[in-house]
């Protein structure tokens, strides 16, 4: 019997691309759709509670932790693929964009910003991935293509000048526009990933990223590491830490990496549609001042109209 790990473990065991319904590919999508969703509010409550750096370099380290082990695992298994050195020096190197850089970006835009807003902006990256991917030669893109990245570009821009205008209520520029950064390198990285997925498993994939991307993280984050009195951590403050490191980066990489090989980096990325639903309900169920607003909504409108054009 075919279980989710063994689909996420061998390459060989992708589905077609072109299979047409509903798969596992896509009820783990869902799952992981949700679990970014909530992630935002999450990450939001951890940051306002101890310093943004040591919160995500603890939460990438627990994530390079779980998915060592998973690889050492797979090596032992029976006829597991070796990893060429050409594609491990490829995802190390793409680790420190993804799990470093991005990683950095987005937790430090949330700590900066309301967790809507970082949602709604993060939302526009199956635009900027399309545009990425056709500027590339990897997916074709049309003219009704490139409008939907231009109506989702006006939609981060009602979102990040909506939310200067209400600094004293959580959202400041600076941060919208740090999550506008991270969104980038996030579009980035989906692209570049692309052709690994299908000579890479995923757990290899994961285990590779996270580690290239926790070289580096560990010298930034390190003065915060050190100032960080950990004893002192409440048991929420760790909790949200397992879910953004565990639900996060373990569940939810899996789950997007075999979209990215599946589906490719496009299909996959418009499951980020709902993210923006899911974590403005989050955030306003759980923070204080997340209370919609009118420039949020019509951010968000024009977003996901802009993400849907792109994907017509």
């Amino acid at each position: 019997m075919t279980t989710v790990l063994d689909t996420a473990i061998a390459p060989d065991r992708a589905e077609p691309a072109a299979r047409s319904g509903v798969s596992l590919t896509d009820l783990w999508l869902l799952l992981t759709t949700t679990i970014w969703g909530a992630n935002y509010a999450v990450v939001k409550y951890g940051t306002d509670h101890m310093d943004a750096l040591a919160f995500n370099g603890a939460r990438i380290l627990m994530a390079t932790l779980v998915f060592g082990l998973l690889a050492v695992l797979q090596r032992r298994r029976p006829g597991a693929r070796p990893i060429s050195r050409r594609d491990a020096l490829a995802l190390l190197a793409l680790g420190v964009l993804g799990n470093c850089v991005y990683q950095t970006l987005f937790a430090e835009g949330v700590a900066h910003t309301k967790a809507g807003n970082a949602a709604l902006v993060l939302a526009a990256s199956p635009a900027l991935i399309a545009l990425i991917g056709r500027w590339l030669g990897i997916e074709h893109v049309g003219a009704r293509a490139y409008g939907g990245v231009a109506l989702s570009i006006a939609g981060i821009a009602l979102v990040v000048l909506g939310g200067s205008m209400h600094e004293s209520s959580g959202a400041t520029l600076t941060g919208d526009a740090v999550i506008v950064a991270a969104a980038v390198c996030w579009a980035w990285y989906t692209v570049l990933l692309k052709p690994l997925t299908h000579r890479v498993s995923l757990v290899d994939i994961s285990a590779l990223t996270l580690v290239g991307g926790m070289i580096p993280l560990l010298f930034v984050s390190a003065p915060a590491f050190a100032a960080t009195a950990w004893t002192s951590v409440s048991v929420r403050v760790w909790g949200a830490m397992m879910f953004a490191g565990i639900g996060s980066l373990v569940i939810g990489y899996l789950g997007w990496y075999r979209g990215v090989r599946v589906l490719g980096p496009t299909r996959t990325a418009i499951y980020s549609n709902l993210q923006p639903l899911i974590a403005l309900g989050v955030a306003w169920a759980m923070l204080p001042g997340e209370t919609p607003t009118a420039w949020q909504v019509a951010g968000a409108v024009a977003i996901i109209a802009g993400v849907a054009l792109t994907r017509v």
